[in-house]
Order: structure tokens, then C-alpha cells, then sequence
């Protein structure tokens, strides 16, 4: 099941809806009529419960055979957890056991067959396994591994209940596809929370906004970036080729942007403070800066558990901004493009540390932007494709070394017939929404400016969820490509 189907949005969200306003009544008459009131508003029994059998649901509706691997996951990191603070001293040799053990699962069922096959081609004969990679499968591995080292390192206490550890792991807005979540961020609000009318309607909106990005905008460009990126590249041309690209650098962005909005906002409907996920990548000025503008939970997830414990920027530097690219690029998937990806990556960021980095203030910041630009479509370009010769075949007609002019007539017929939403992508991958927070903020202020502010998102969130449903309707739903990975 995705956010952006159908049945989610008319039959499984508005149930959810309703078990959970019914579930916080509960929860409230519990502690009416109980003695030890401030025990019962501490655990929301009812609420936690409802959440816990929809995330189940909405990922075994996909998954029906590896959610009993993500139960097993959690089961385990749930024990490690305890093992580690069994003594006064965190247990160094539990915590080891337990990332030994998240990294074989994820080895296993994510990177088993990729494994086999390179040692095939070697020489060295090993099964094939049947395995296929459980979709997120990364995600909530991570969120456990972040767990167990916050546990070892004393940052949060070691989560007695196994419930609430359930919960954590398996919340169905951030379960598929992140963001990654720590549980020091959500761990009171597992506990307590209070939800008001103003996490309701920043919520619902912020969750609005994510479902136009990928339904208007993402789905859309899907069609442009596989009509050049796939099939036959005999007729393709360097113009096509561009336009295909561009068309995927813009599809991505409003894709996983878009869903990392829609579990903000169903998290804040929830009661829970999700971490923002992008900030505007695509106007940065440098790949350093990217990179901190882009998938934010990652990045940070790699920067606190192993870039800086092998050193960060105190010894062997570059030896840990490899291995970091390195891993990031094996974390999206079991495919050589994937490596190249990162350490492509790496190399950029690597460099930028000793030349522009220390020279960025100095120059145009136009010719930073179309620096940054470039290599970022050229990165889009090597992830896109899992098969080499594809690639190799691919960036020889993007840089003019073969392809078919003839190709241009299809190319220039597409470019114009979606103009209007190539410039729509490239106006909403800007800060407008900063402009118009501000713009909303001072108007709320004014009098009578706030009745008129609720009314205007109301109807905003209206159009998108009509346009969104109408789209949907005629067949234009895509998978978030993030669910792969």
C-alpha cells in the first residue's frame, strides 16, 4: 500500500481516522475512572494500539510474507536494547552482537543475491539465493541500529515496554520509505502527546502538499523520463537524452520530497515531530551543500554513527568520506551503478573540502549553481541505470559522442508539449514555500487575516486532493521509487 493509492486515501486513512479519535476517548475515560490517573496518560494504551495494528496492516498489505522479518527485527533489537544496559555499564560486546546482527539481515535479504552473483563471476560457484529485497527494509534497519548505538552511547534509556519499540519501527508514515526517524526525537511523544488544532491543520495541509508533489508533479514527469531513459536507445538524441534526464533529476525530487511530506503530515496529525527530510537541494551551490539539503536524515544517520566515530574530521579524512559515499551508494541498492554513485559522490565532496570550498565566497554564484547543476543531473544519470552498458551507451549520446539527430524533432515535440509543467517542477523546487510562510505569518497577524488564511489552505488542500484523485482515477500511479531502495 502507498499514500498516494486510492484505497489509502478513501478507505484506509479515514478508518484510521475514526479507530483513533475513538482511541483517545478511550484513553481519556481510562484515566476518568482510574485511580492512577498519571499512569494511564503516560502510555496512551488505546492510541498506540490503533497505530500499531493499522502500521501492520499497511505493511502487510505489500509485504505479507517479510512482515514476520520485520517482527523478528524488532524483536531482537528490542532484547539487544535490554542486553545492553543488563549491567551499571553499557555492555560493548551486546551492542557489537546487535549491529552484527541488523547488518547481516539487511546483508542477507537486501544484498544476498548481489553477493552471490559477483562471486560467481569470479570463479567461486556459490547457490543463487531467491531472496528479494523486503521493501524498507534499510529504513527500519537503520532506525534500529540508530536505537542500539543511542542505547550503548546513554543518549536514551533502554525502551522496556516492546510495544513501544514496536511502535517506533513499524509507525507506517515513515516505515517505507523515512524519513529516518531517531527514537530520542519521538520517544516522549510514544509516551504522551497532545495533539491540537493546529497539529491537525499543519499537518493535513503538509500532507497535501506532498500528494500534489507526487501525483501533479512527480507521476507526470515519470512519463517524459521514460519515454528517453528506457527502451531502445537507437533514435535517441543528445536532446532527448538531456530532456529525459532533467525530466528524472525533477521526478525524484517531488517523489521522495513528496512522501517525506506526507509523513511529516500524517505524523503531525498523529501527534509525533517528524525531522525535516529536504530543503530546497536543487538551489545549492556547491555538492557539499547538496548533500546537506537532500534526504537530511540520511545524511545525518551516516555523519553521527560512522563518519565521526572513525574519525570525522580529526584523522583520516579522506579515508571516511569514501567509506561514508561508499556505503550511501551501497544503501540505495545491490547494483554496481549504485557503488559508482557513491564513490562519485565522495570523490566530489572530497575535493570540494581542498579547493572550493575555500574559495566558494569568491566566486559568481550563477556559475556555483550551474556547477552544482550538472553534476547532480550527471549523478541522476549514473543512478538511473543498474545496467553499465546502458550507462556507457547513455552518457555517450548525452555528451554528443553518438545518438540520432533525427531524435531532436521527438525531443523538441515533447519539450513544448510539457513546458508548462517543466517550468512548474522548476518553480517548486525553489524556496517559494519560504516566501509564502512568511507571506501567510504576516496575514494571519492582520485582522480577520487568519479566518481568511485557514479558508485559503482549506481550499488549496481541497484542489490538490480533487486534482490528485482525479489523476489517480485515470490511471497515473506510480510506486515512490524510494521503496525500492
Amino acid at each position: 500500500m502507498i499514500f498516494a493509492d486510492l484505497l489509502f486515501l478513501y478507505e484506509f486513512l479515514p478508518l484510521l481516522v475514526i479507530c483513533y479519535i475513538l482511541a483517545g476517548f478511550a484513553d481519556k475515560a481510562v484515566c476518568v475512572f482510574t485511580k492512577d490517573k498519571g499512569f494511564w496518560e503516560s502510555i496512551n494504551p488505546f492510541k498506540n494500539a490503533v497505530l500499531i495494528v493499522f502500521s501492520l496492516i499497511f505493511y502487510a498489505w505489500g509485504e505479507p510474507f517479510y512482515i514476520r522479518l520485520m517482527l523478528i527485527s524488532i524483536g531482537v533489537n528490542y532484547l539487544f536494547g535490554l542486553l545492553i544496559t543488563l549491567r551499571e555499564k553499557p555492555s560493548r560486546a551486546f551492542f557489537v552482537l546487535g549491529i552484527i546482527f541488523n547488518i547481516a539481515m539487511i546483508g542477507t535479504f537486501k544484498y544476498g543475491r548481489f553477493i552471490a552473483e559477483n562471486l560467481n563471476a569470479v570463479g567461486i560457484p556459490v547457490p543463487l539465493p531467491e531472496t528479494v529485497s523486503p521493501v524498507g527494509i534499510s529504513f527500519y534497519t537503520f532506525q534500529s541500529i540508530s536505537y542500539l548505538a543511542d542505547v550503548y552511547k546513554g543518549e536514551v534509556r533502554a525502551q522496556k515496554n516492546p510495544l513501544r519499540v514496536l511502535l517506533y519501527i513499524s509507525m507506517f508514515p515513515q516505515l517505507i520509505a523515512g524519513p529516518i526517524v531517531r527514537y530520542e526525537t519521538i520517544a516522549e511523544d510514544i509516551c504522551s502527546r497532545e495533539i491540537t488544532v493546529e497539529d491537525v491543520s499543519e499537518g493535513a495541509f503538509r500532507f497535501f502538499i506532498g500528494l500534489g508533489k507526487k501525483v501533479i508533479l512527480a507521476n507526470q514527469l515519470s512519463v517524459i523520463s521514460e519515454q528517453f531513459l528506457d527502451g531502445n536507445f537507437d533514435g535517441l538524441s543528445t536532446g532527448g537524452a538531456w530532456l529525459g534526464i532533467v525530466a528524472f533529476t525533477f521526478q525524484i525530487y517531488f517523489d521522495f520530497s513528496g512522501y517525506s511530506d506526507m509523513a511529516i503530515g500524517m505524523g503531525r496529525c498523529l501527534g509525533f515531530r517528524f525531522g525535516e527530510n529536504f530543503n530546497y537541494p536543487y538551489i545549492s551551490r556547491s555538492i557539499t551543500e547538496f548533500w546537506r539539503r537532500w534526504h537530511i536524515s540520511l545524511s545525518s544517520f551516516f555523519r553521527d554513527y560512522v563518519y565521526i566515530p572513525m574519525g570525522g574530521n580529526r584523522r583520516h579524512q579522506p579515508l571516511n568520506i569514501m567509506t561514508v559515499w561508499l556505503l550511501t551508494g551501497l544503501w540505495h541498492g545491490a547494483s554496481w551503478n549504485f557503488v559508482i554513485w557513491g564513490a562519485y559522490f565522495g570523490i566530489i565532496i572530497m575535493a570540494e573540502k581542498y579547493t572550493l570550498l575555500k574559495i566558494e565566497d569568491k566566486l559568481p554564484k550563477l556559475l556555483l549553481h550551474i556547477y552544482s547543476l550538472f553534476l547532480i543531473i550527471l549523478g541522476w544519470a549514473i543512478f538511473y541505470f543498474e545496467d553499465l552498458g546502458r550507462l556507457k551507451g547513455f552518457i555517450g549520446i548525452l555528451f554528443g559522442i553518438s545518438g540520432d539527430p533525427a531524435g531532436n524533432i521527438v525531443a523538441k515535440d515533447a519539450f513544448t508539449g510539457n513546458l508548462y509543467l517543466l517550468i512548474a517542477a522548476a518553480v517548486c523546487s525553489v524556496p517559494l514555500g519560504t516566501l509564502i510562510r512568511k507571506f501567510y505569518d504576516g496575514a494571519v497577524k492582520t485582522s480577520g487575516g487568519a479566518a481568511a488564511m485557514s479558508l485559503l489552505k482549506i481550499a488549496a488542500s481541497a484542489g490538490l486532493l480533487w486534482i490528485s484523485t482525479l489523476l489517480l482515477v485515470s490511471g497515473t500511479n506510480n510506486p515512490f521509487l524510494y521503496f525500492r531502495f
